[in-house]
């Protein structure tokens, strides 16, 4: 087949993104295969690789002082260990036909076409923008790429120094909608958040996005719930001034969006590979896309199978895009490694509350036809003499007759979001609420109470099970708290 440019008998390893997924399979194939044996070509349409999109938040905030620190890896130090790294090149095409991608600088325009052996996908996922009037004005801001902290940044700078404080709107009440609202607080701004559901972090039952929703307006954020933005309103200079919905407008000098984000596969889609439900590439076990023997996809862009529930679904984090990103280099470069899944845990938090969940929702486990019981506890984060002890609400879902633990959710102040970590590794190890009781964690009344808030909950869910089952079958939907 045509190559571009001069090669020898090198087989060639073309990486489309350059974050975190596509930079760790480019390294780690590396760290396997010499140059001699494997050429690395690795396109990224930013200025930036290897970087923290998940820090964004708190370098906006100021806790992080600057850009540089959340990049693990500059292109001159990729550069450096063999990596032909083509930085501002956007990958318009793939052609699977005959092995070969089509990119074009970002700046010249120039299009080029380049040849590989094996290719990796890493195109990460795009932030969702309201399909509304003024979604495009400045001053209204996704927060995904350096580059899109920096402009928010920028943003920033020329709405302070009035004497009035200055307003700030957050669309969408998700990870990034309370994180963004936390560090506009920590800048000084008057923040709004327009939520469509009716609790803050949909990814938690309503029950526990209501303490959320509290603790955000104690901090002084104002809550609007049940309610879509639709249209951003912009004043003479063309900038933003407002959201508006059907009810209301909300005055902002800057607006974020934090609606949430969707693979973006426009490309894999084009090069008719195969996509999921939820729009991600699909792959097997060692992250190839299915029915590809040379092609691997990892990150953002892909659907990962969700231990709990067995069904697909798409998690966007940099936990799973660096462990994608060593498996597929891992097999690339002639090894073997495999990505067995996902628990969905992730955890967040808005000032000095945290925000914890893994496992499946009410509504997860009935999708997917479970029967659970429900429920929910109030403990402290230490023994309650200990000074420090904070309250900590853990709601735990077990499963009907058998009791095998469904998921965790905690809210509560500082040392609750890392406690979700217990349930996790329980979760994955498919064990019950009744075997969790028995987990020997550690104990000194400055880290918990003898009970552990979480054992506190398994055995109180393991009470339930045994009750429930005695009883026999409860209503068909199951759940009750």
């Amino acid at each position: 087949m045509g190559m571009s440019g001069g090669r020898g008998t090198a087989e060639r390893l073309v990486v489309i993104g350059g974050d975190a997924a596509g930079m760790s399979a480019a390294s780690q194939a590396r760290r396997m295969r010499g140059p001699g044996e494997l050429e690395i070509v690795a396109f990224e349409r930013g200025h930036f690789t290897s970087y923290s999109a998940c820090g964004i938040p708190y370098w906006v905030g100021g806790d992080v002082a600057g850009r540089d620190q959340l990049i693990a890896r500059t292109p001159e130090e990729h550069r450096a260990r063999g990596i032909d790294l083509r930085l501002r090149t956007e990958v318009t095409e793939i052609d699977v036909e005959r092995q070969r991608v089509r990119a074009r600088d970002v700046d010249s325009g120039a299009e080029s076409w380049t040849s590989y052996d094996k290719l990796v996908i890493a195109t990460g996922a795009r932030p969702i923008r309201p399909d509304m009037p003024g979604a495009d004005a400045p001053g209204v801001h996704g927060v995904q790429t350096l580059d899109d902290g920096q402009d928010l940044l920028d943003s920033l700078a020329r709405t302070r120094g009035g004497s009035e404080p200055a307003r700030a709107v957050v669309v969408g009440a998700g990870y990034i909608g309370v994180e963004m609202a936390e560090a506009l607080i920590n800048r000084g701004y008057e923040v709004t958040v327009v939520n469509r559901g009716s609790e803050p972090m949909s990814t938690l039952d309503p029950d526990m996005g209501r303490l959320v929703h509290k603790a955000m307006e104690d901090l002084g954020i104002t809550m609007v719930d049940d309610a879509a933005v639709t249209k951003a309103l912009t004043g003479q200079d063309g900038r933003v001034r407002a959201v508006a919905t059907q009810d209301a407008e909300y005055p902002a000098d800057v607006v974020v969006l934090g609606i949430g984000v969707r693979p973006e596969t426009t490309l894999a889609k084009a090069a008719g590979l195969p996509l999921g439900h939820h729009h991600g590439l699909l792959t097997d076990l060692a992250m190839r896309v299915r029915g590809h023997e040379n092609i691997w996809a990892g990150g953002d862009c892909v659907e990962v199978l969700d231990l709990v529930s067995g069904q697909e679904r798409h998690i966007a984090l940099g936990t799973h895009a660096n462990k994608h990103g060593q498996i597929i280099g891992t097999n690339v470069g002639g090894g073997y490694a495999t990505f067995p899944g996902v628990v969905g845990t992730a955890v967040s938090k808005v000032c000095d509350l945290e925000i914890a969940r893994t496992g499946l929702r009410e509504k997860d486990a009935r999708r997917v036809g479970l029967r659970f019981e429900t429920v929910v506890i109030e403990s402290t984060s230490r023994a309650g003499y200990y000074p420090g002890a904070s309250p900590m609400t853990v709601k735990m879902l077990a499963e009907h007759r058998t009791g095998r633990l469904l998921g965790v959710q905690i809210v509560g102040r500082e040392g609750a979001a890392k406690r979700v970590d217990i349930a996790a590794v329980a979760l994955t190890a498919g064990m019950t609420v009744e075997q969790m009781t028995a987990l020997d964690l550690g104990y000194a009344p400055p880290f918990s109470p003898v009970w552990d808030p979480v054992l506190v909950a398994a055995r109180k869910a393991a009470a339930k099970v045994r009750a429930g089952t005695v009883q026999g079958p409860s209503d068909g939907a199951g759940g009750t708290a």
